[in-house]
């Protein structure tokens, strides 16, 4: 069964809906990402809708405010943060807690599982991932 609901297409399987126009990702390595398609060569955030593939942050290995400022304008169910191949990227307990205080659920993994989680979760969830796609 197909359901329009507020522009978005969505199915039922089993009782469950599915959105149907989701960003995917197809494949991820060291200093790479395919999304629909398109290979990336620098980190990304990919929302819903889109992709940011120009994104850098402030702080170099260190989440901030300002590396996040789209993010929390879309105001996501859940972000899931990428922080590396070998997990160099740090989210500070201060940026946990602000991102928690604005009512988002946060993961933080390892890219490669950060992905495969991004597309368990968006199926059915409003989820933004933040992908650090080397270190």
């Amino acid at each position: 069964m197909l359901l329009l609901e507020n522009g978005v297409r969505k199915s039922s399987l089993r009782g469950k809906w599915w959105r149907l126009d989701l960003v995917m990702i197809e494949s991820s390595s060291f200093g790479s990402i395919v999304i629909d398609g398109k290979r990336y060569n620098s980190d990304v955030i990919i929302f819903p809708d889109r992709v940011n593939s120009f994104w850098w942050r402030k702080e170099g290995h260190s989440l901030c405010k300002e590396d996040i400022e789209e993010v929390l304008k879309e105001k996501p169910e859940v972000l899931i943060v990428g922080t590396g191949n070998s997990n160099l990227m740090q989210v500070p307990a201060q940026m946990q807690e602000h991102i928690k205080s604005a009512g988002i659920r946060l993961i933080i993994k390892e890219t490669e599982k950060a992905c495969q989680l991004y597309n368990e979760l968006s199926r059915s969830n409003k989820v933004v991932a933040a992908l650090h796609l080397t270190c």
